[in-house]
């Protein structure tokens, strides 16, 4: 069978119907925009999260995007926190001992010392322990905090499979 005798048949037409899914895209709504709904939660106006998150989103630390915002650093981490970023100043151990303290099981004098941590990391780690981060506020970041950072020892690392 010869190519002409599998073409034979075919037609070449000038339109296409566009077919295709429907998308709603409403990532080309202002950041400050999107954060309104969560105004009266936040620690700061839309506007001050808005700066905050951009200057998050291209590596920039929380004290630094929170100065750039003309905010507390404190205040950024909360906002932060608020809208679904990990920002927990301590580790496993640490969210324990909060924890304990929290439930009353140790004074807070041990609880500083067991942290190993100075009296506003602790106060952030309490906020972050007792306030759940906003219902659908990642959603008004999407687009904003997607940002992957390149590892720098990406280059250092083999693969896995090597051991196999």
């Amino acid at each position: 069978m010869t190519l002409s005798e599998l073409a034979a048949g075919l037609e070449v037409t000038a339109e296409q119907e566009a077919r295709g899914v429907a998308v709603v895209d409403d990532t080309d709504t202002p950041l400050v925009e999107r954060l309104e709904p969560f105004a009266d939660a936040l620690p700061c106006t839309p506007a001050a999260a808005a700066t905050l998150v951009d200057s998050y989103a291209t590596g920039t630390s929380v004290g630094a995007a929170a100065r750039e915002a003309g905010i507390a650093p404190v205040t950024g981490a909360k906002a932060l926190h608020l809208l679904g970023e990990s920002v927990h100043p301590l580790g496993p151990t640490g969210q324990r001992v909060v924890r304990d303290w929290l439930d009353a099981r140790l004074s807070r004098a041990d609880a500083l010392e067991l942290t190993q941590c100075d009296d506003a990391e602790f106060a952030l780690a309490v906020f972050v322990e007792t306030h759940d981060p906003l219902p659908e506020a990642r959603e008004a970041l999407e687009g904003a905090l997607a940002v992957e950072l390149a590892d720098p020892l990406d280059d250092a690392r083999s693969d896995a499979d090597e051991f196999l």
